[in-house]
């Protein structure tokens, strides 16, 4: 037991696994970690769903694969009744799958996959801990709706309408971290068709996984959304997601170029390289929006937007899971607007509507 009145008391974990070998090999090893304490273990979603008003868990993780209620009907349930930050750990969180991509969406703050074989067992647990420690404090909220922006539509003329860029279009660059997922699954629906401008968006999130961010975003947009690719170019009409593992800037051309160069803020992509590369080609045209995420990321771009004349908005505090990379941005004097979630679509649309420099 912890003393009364402690003020560093252990994480809380919520362990729900249909496995009772995982469900035991989590809760050995979480118990052992320095921080941690195993509340209560669940075998399927409906019991969790039962345990989680009584042991009010910090942070809970969830399989994906369980009888009665499976992993994403709890999660959505979770995320309506008794949000809090959820960890998705589960044999199909692996890379590319549908599932993992669906969680994030939902509102899980983080995913690993279960361990492989027995050898790997401790250095998955090891992962498991430190990501509890990381997203303990994440403020997970109830699902968002972005409010509706009164945009004319251009007419309907079968499929999604994209075109080159004229002189006087803005270029967005969005950038994201813990929780982007699900805020971006707010905020891109909620852009217009007819919006005037190119949109570049960065989620920090390993390789493997934006494809299937992005065919996700396509299919919830009025506008076109896919992974970005050498060569792709940004136009109206069009959102192009950095590619896990890669940065993404714009060549002496002005299209999409890859790379592999060192992590910058520990990550790769990051939202700085791509911020800073936009600025350069597009200067005053461009406006950068920095959603939820730990970190700076996203700052130094945001500083060099400002400088050159373009637009800066941060997402507000109040609707954050992590407020860090807006925090930062919003400390270092650069933002021109602060938006909670659901007013960003809204905002960006402001923003793309006002003249410019040189425009």
């Amino acid at each position: 037991m912890n003393p009364v009145g402690d003020p560093n008391p252990p994480i809380r974990v919520l362990v729900v696994d249909d496995s009772a070998f995982m469900r035991l090999t989590i809760t050995r090893y979480l118990n052992d970690s320095p921080g941690i304490q195993v509340v209560g273990a669940a075998r399927d979603g409906q019991e969790a769903l039962d345990l989680i008003p009584r042991l009010s868990p910090d942070v809970i993780t969830l399989d994906v694969e369980m009888p009665r209620l499976d992993g994403l009907s709890t999660l959505r349930m979770i995320m309506a009744e008794h949000p809090r930050p959820v960890i998705m750990l589960s044999s199909l969180t692996s890379e590319g799958a549908l599932e993992t991509i669906q969680a994030l969406t939902l509102g899980a703050v983080d995913f690993i996959g279960k361990p492989s074989n027995k050898a790997n067992i401790a250095a998955v647990m090891e992962d498991v801990a430190e990501k509890i420690r990381r997203v303990a404090q994440a403020r997970v909220h109830s699902p968002l709706v972005a409010r509706p922006i009164p945009a004319p539509e251009p007419p309907a003329r079968g499929g999604k309408l994209t075109r080159a860029m004229l002189r006087q279009d803005r270029v967005v660059v969005i950038g994201s971290s813990t929780g982007g997922p699900r805020a971006l699954n707010t905020v891109i629906p909620g852009l217009p068709a007819g919006l005037e401008a190119a949109v570049l968006v960065v989620q920090h999130m390993p390789a493997g996984f934006t494809r299937s961010l992005a065919e996700r975003l396509d299919s919830q947009s009025p506008l076109k959304v896919k992974e970005a690719g050498p060569g792709d170019r940004p136009e109206v009409g069009k959102i192009l997601l950095a590619p896990g593992g890669f940065h993404m800037t714009l060549d002496e051309n002005g299209a999409v170029a890859l790379n592999q160069n060192p992590p910058v803020h520990g990550v790769r992509p990051a939202i700085d390289v791509t911020l800073a590369s936009v600025v350069k080609h597009f200067g005053p045209a461009v406006i950068g929006v920095i959603l939820t995420g730990m970190g700076n990321d996203g700052t130094n771009g945001c500083v060099l937007v400002h400088d050159s004349g373009g637009f800066v908005i941060a997402e507000a505090e109040s609707s954050c899971v992590v407020w860090g990379m807006p925090r930062s941005v919003v400390e270092a004097g650069v933002v021109d607007e602060v938006a909670p979630l659901p007013e960003v679509a809204g905002a960006i649309y402001r923003a793309v509507s006002q003249p410019f420099k040189g425009a």
